[in-house]
């Protein structure tokens, strides 16, 4: 069962959809305009754009991503993600964010 939704930032919001011993989902809603900060986390990611168009900063490339595109992030990459429009994201990490479940990420809260 999903979690409930956490404001992470101005107009960005995520929910923990399934987590297992070595794999989480989770969705993040960004409104328009919303950007995540920039990071880097030991942790693969896969991101699915279900629905919108954003911005992926990966290192120092910057893509445009849109509905129905996957992007992958390398463990430890610097990136950032912003929302060209409003924007519905399916992440993937492994192992699973042992900071998104013990809250213990205020550094994405900080922009």
């Amino acid at each position: 069962m999903p979690s409930e939704w956490l404001q992470t930032g101005d107009g960005v919001r995520r929910r923990i959809v399934a987590d297992g011993e070595r794999i989480m989902l989770a969705e993040v809603h960004f409104q328009a305009g919303a950007a995540g900060t920039r990071h880097n986390h030991p942790h693969e990611q896969a991101t699915f754009v279900i629905k919108g168009r954003i911005r992926f900063t990966l290192g120092d490339k910057t893509t445009e991503y849109a509905t129905g595109d996957t992007i992958h992030i390398p463990s430890n990459l610097m990136h950032q993600t912003q929302a060209l429009e409003e924007s519905l994201l399916l992440e993937v990490f492994s192992p699973p964010r042992e900071d998104w479940l013990n809250r213990t990420d205020s550094y994405l809260r900080t922009r």
